[in-house]
């Protein structure tokens, strides 16, 4: 039987948009395909609740059993999409079935890079995108001593700091001269490594791995670097950053680059085919050039797309307008980012980096476009209000902590109830 909604993934994205159309009344039969056997599930505690043991498996899940059946969701599970025919809106399945569809939506998300040197496929070595890839880490962490980790991302931090937690040592190897790379600031990337270190984390930026080295029995031993050095572990995990799953899409002439190219409502450029989530690439109205497609790895921003997508489908077009926001939880500390950054932003700090509460803002052209907050969840709620409102803000103002960051709100709705129609439409905004 064909689809009136057919989703490809069962990701965030594609659970989110799922459950937008049915919550906006949408009565067409869902289908959602799933290459893994799991049902959607939450994937940010992967690298830090469940490594912890404060989250189980079942507890993960987005939505119960229950939910599935009681809104007429198909869950099509271990199954791959193999094949897109736009011209007669039908899709091959891995297991030889063709499925049509009145509206085809693609949340595939993202794969891990892949480490492309010698002793990249040794036993002992694992990546960390799903949720049986967190199972076997944590499996691991119960027999090794001691882990190399590749890449200090987002996901090598949150790793490094579970496990180094867990009693074991740690070794994080960074190409670049400081961690989580052009993400964040040198005095936010400072703080983090400081606080690593304090744990026990040994941080090395600016080395490359040349080779990872294994033992008889074809388990890792051992990684070498670009100078040289050589650094005895039993286990190595990889976070260099993930690929856009889009090859459907490519093969099936949908416009791609670094992801699949869509509008702020999810439309890809063939009618009756959206995209959202960690697959999808967009002019985001927030980002330094608003008119640059660009990929978020996000959980909101891909929920947030998702609910566009799926307007479009319900006939409503309301299409993504929300500010980006991230976080990262390592050990007691909580890192939440608000907005998009650029190397030209002038950086404004408000706290203290040395109580370990802080939050650093960026101004461009005189407005709040981001803010990087550590420890101040109430000011992160804020900033992502004053981003959104395009507030007017001097760095002195911000940087008083005794200033009530709340009134500039004030301020920005008497200036937009004062100027002349059209003096303050400055905001970054693009057609859709």
């Amino acid at each position: 039987m064909d689809a009136g909604l057919l989703i490809i993934g069962a990701s965030y994205a594609g659970m989110q948009l799922a459950a937008s159309v049915r919550a906006k009344g949408y009565a067409g039969r869902v289908v959602m395909v799933g290459e893994e056997i799991h049902a959607p599930y939450q994937r940010p505690p992967l690298s830090k609740g469940l490594l912890l043991g404060k989250n189980t498996p079942e507890s993960l899940m987005i939505r119960s059993p229950a939910y599935f059946e009681e809104n007429c969701i198909q869950l099509r599970l271990g199954q791959r999409a193999t094949r897109i025919n736009t011209s007669k809106k039908s899709v091959q399945l891995s297991d030889g079935s063709t499925m049509g569809y009145e509206w085809l939506a693609l949340t595939t998300g993202a794969r891990c890079r892949v480490l492309a040197l010698k002793g990249a496929d040794l036993q002992g070595v694992h990546s960390l995108r799903s949720l049986d890839d967190a199972l076997a880490i944590d499996a691991l962490a119960e027999t090794v001593r001691h882990v190399c980790v590749v890449g200090a991302g987002f996901i090598g931090l949150e790793v490094a700091s579970a496990l180094v937690t867990r009693g074991l040592q740690v070794t994080v190897l960074e190409t670049a001269q400081q961690v989580l790379g052009r993400a964040v600031s040198p005095e936010l990337a400072g703080y983090l490594s400081a606080l690593h270190q304090a744990r026990g984390v040994a941080v090395r930026c600016g080395l490359s791995v040349q080779a990872l080295l294994g033992n008889a029995q074809g388990r890792v031993n051992a990684v070498r670097l670009t100078n040289g050095e050589q650094i005895d572990c039993e286990a190595v995990v990889v976070g260099i950053g993930v690929i856009a799953n889009d090859e459907l899409a490519v093969d099936a002439g949908i416009d791609c680059e670094n992801g699949i190219l869509v509008d702020r409502l999810g439309c890809t450029s063939v009618p009756g085919v959206l995209a959202a989530g960690d697959c999808a690439s967009f002019a985001n109205p927030y980002a330094p050039d608003p008119m640059q497609s660009m990929r978020l790895e996000s959980i909101q921003v891909a929920n947030d797309l998702a609910r566009a997508a799926a307007s479009v489908v319900v006939g409503l077009h309301q299409p993504y307008d929300a500010v980006p926001w991230f976080w990262s939880d390592q050990y007691d500390t909580k890192l939440q980012i608000a907005g998009l950054s650029a190397p030209g932003d002038q950086r404004v700090l408000r706290g203290s980096l040395i109580e370990g509460r802080f939050s650093i803002f960026y101004l461009r052209g005189g407005h709040i476009v981001c803010a990087h907050s550590v420890n101040r969840p109430a000011e992160h709620l804020l900033a992502r209000k004053l981003i959104a409102s395009w507030c007017v803000a001097t760095a002195a103002e911000i940087s008083d902590v005794q200033f009530e960051l709340k009134s500039l709100l004030e301020r920005s709705k008497e200036l937009a109830s004062t100027a002349p129609k059209g003096a303050l439409d400055l905001k970054p905004s693009i057609d859709v």
